[in-house]
């Protein structure tokens, strides 16, 4: 019998909507490796970047830092942002020559343009289960937390814009989107291992 071989599964998602707690739910169900930490890892001995620097500008963006990058020279000026994202475009190849799960990062939009294959989820859900799921979190400090996940939506939108092309959340670019809210982390772990399984049976 010959091995499963798996798709390589990207998730993107919006804030605090569970897209680590599904890939962790993956993980187990697949057998293969979510990269979270040593992805971080990977990109900072890439790059040259410290891992704090990874984390902070590794998928944000804000409107106005992309506004200076291309006041100073959008040509031949390449920011930290910038240097951040080819490196992690690099990592992302290289683990996809296997199976595995990548979060975020534009792996979707990268590996499809690659022509690797992928399975592409998108995971959303309503403002108060992501209020509620911040608030467990814990990331936004003495900000005030709606402020705070209105300030991270937008600084993803504008990193997956600026760095796709395409609008953050639009349904061609996902196989499937799932309201992490409304059916629940264990519901969406499921049905995706269902799908999945029978992806890799065909």
């Amino acid at each position: 019998m010959s091995e499963i071989r798996y798709p390589i599964i990207t998730i993107s998602r919006e804030y605090a909507a569970g897209g680590r707690s599904v890939a962790r739910g993956l993980e187990k169900n697949l057998g293969i490796p979510f990269y979270d930490k040593d992805f971080v890892k990977a990109t900072a001995a890439a790059s040259g970047y410290s891992e704090e620097d990874i984390l902070q500008e590794g998928e944000q963006l804000s409107r106005a830092g992309r506004f200076v990058t291309n006041l100073l020279n959008p040509v031949t000026y390449q920011s930290s942002s910038d240097n951040i994202f080819y490196a992690q475009k690099q990592v992302i190849l290289t683990l996809a020559q296997k199976p595995c799960i990548i979060i975020g990062r534009c792996a979707n939009v990268i590996l499809k343009d690659a022509g690797v294959d992928c399975f592409r989820v998108f995971l959303y859900a309503d403002e108060e289960h992501r209020w509620s799921r911040a608030e467990e979190i814990a990331e936004n400090g003495d900000a005030d937390l709606k402020r705070y996940l209105s300030k991270r939506d937008s600084m993803r939108e504008t990193y997956y814009k600026t760095y796709t092309g395409h609008d953050f959340g639009d349904v061609h670019d996902y196989d499937i989107c799932l309201d992490t809210g409304k059916l629940g982390y264990e519901r969406c772990i499921s049905v995706l291992t269902q799908i999945i399984e029978g992806l890799a049976a065909k």
